[in-house]
């Protein structure tokens, strides 16, 4: 790749590990992030994006509760912005790479989701990234939207991050049992992303990423806790336990074929990634 890969939402937890990924990798990449940096702020954007060779989309508001509360803000971030990009992207002729989230499903199949099952989103963050979805592909520009599920990585705040807290702080854990799909480290997104770039053409179309195999919060917090030789007192309950202001999908599980055939590989076990986890923080 002749130009450099623009990365927005460089320092988030998946972009740092792409930021890392791609420099290991010899691939030239400038990355931008608050504060000094607003995928709201058209001439910013303009800036940032010009002469890239590709532009991989992390920058999102991701608060799911607060996104309730806070939607003008959430769809300005997730959607409008987006838009805004691929028309930007589209008149320099930059193709876009764009993160999006299982959240785009009401989670009722009852089977895993592939990339043309209905969105039908059932919390305003997940409304807010379907917009986005939709505003990049209306933009015109050659897109790629790659939707991830139960992100991890050593950087920001995540899910296991929060039960290795509460645990090593002593509280007794609730955790659900009816929530299921596939714990995804940020690490291998960040491989799948810089294999997707540097294929021969650029894979436009939507495709889902997720580790390989499926498993509820309690028991993927069970792996956790065996795992680290842990003694938490852990059980299971169900997300109606839990008044929440957003609402979760119950089921996040996603078909990868797509992806696999694409780079003709599949990702590794949800437990591979979790394990080696565990051993480098």
């Amino acid at each position: 790749m002749n130009s450099p890969v623009v990365v927005l939402g460089a320092r988030g937890m998946l972009g740092t590990d792409l930021m890392a990924c791609l420099a290991r990798q010899g691939i030239a990449a400038r990355g931008y992030d608050l504060p000094d940096f607003s995928i709201v702020n058209q001439r910013q954007v303009d800036k940032a994006i010009d002469g890239a060779g590709v532009v991989i989309n992390c920058a999102a508001y991701t608060n799911v509760e607060k996104a309730e509360s806070e939607q003008a803000l959430a769809f300005q971030v997730n959607g409008d912005a987006v838009g805004m990009l691929g028309r930007m992207a589209g008149s320099k002729g930059i193709p876009v790479l764009h993160i999006s989230t299982d959240f785009v499903f009401d989670g009722t199949l009852d089977r895993p989701y592939v990339e043309t099952d209905a969105a039908n989103p059932v919390s305003a963050y997940g409304a807010s990234k379907y917009a986005g979805e939709k505003a990049l592909i209306a933009s015109g520009c050659r897109c790629c939207i790659v939707r991830v599920q139960w992100t991890y990585g050593r950087n920001g705040v995540n899910f296991i991050k929060k039960l290795l807290d509460a645990a090593r702080a002593g509280k007794p854990l609730k955790v659900v049992d009816d929530q299921v799909g596939a714990p995804t480290a940020t690490e291998d997104v960040a491989k799948i992303l810089c294999s997707m770039i540097q294929l021969p053409a650029f894979p436009e179309g939507v495709y889902h990423l997720a580790a390989g195999g499926y498993v509820s919060r309690f028991e993927m917090a069970k792996y956790l806790f065996t795992t680290l030789g842990m003694t938490v007192d852990l059980s299971p309950c169900k997300t109606s336990d839990f008044p929440s202001a957003a609402k979760r999908p119950l089921n996040s599980r996603f078909n990868c074929t797509k992806l696999d055939r694409l780079l003709g590989t599949k990702m590794r076990s949800w437990q591979d990634a979790l394990r080696d986890y565990l051993a480098a923080i």
